[in-house]
């Protein structure tokens, strides 16, 4: 579980559901800006009828982890965009920096190769 500076839990940023399958988006700050995590579980019930989760997955449930991947990556790439939108309101994004960056780094290496002759 991801904690805050108060070390107190958070909340996750997501969570989809299919069945006794969940996928939880988790954000998480880095020194390149946020990024997004997706731990996946199943839900079984034992013999006392207690709720337990697994890591662990059953043959029939593959292609319905296989959609609920889809539906995190779909839904991940949402919240990336929400985050540059919001970052864009509210001034420069670190997407802009490491954007520069790149440019810069590649036009300063295409300089130094020779183009091709044919």
């Amino acid at each position: 579980m991801n904690r805050d500076a108060n070390d107190a839990p958070r909340p996750p940023a997501d969570v989809i559901r299919d069945g006794n399958l969940k996928a939880t988006i988790w954000r998480n700050e880095a020194a390149n800006g946020p990024f997004y995590a997706t731990s996946f579980v199943r839900t079984f019930r034992d013999q006392d009828g207690q709720f337990h989760d697994t890591n662990s997955f059953v043959a029939t449930d593959l292609l319905k982890l296989s959609e609920l991947a889809r539906k995190a990556y779909e839904r991940t790439a949402d919240l990336r965009r929400e985050d540059r939108e919001q970052a864009r309101t509210q001034g420069a994004s670190p997407d802009d920096d490491r954007r520069a960056q790149f440019k810069a780094d590649r036009s300063s290496s295409t300089s130094r190769t020779p183009a091709r002759e044919r």
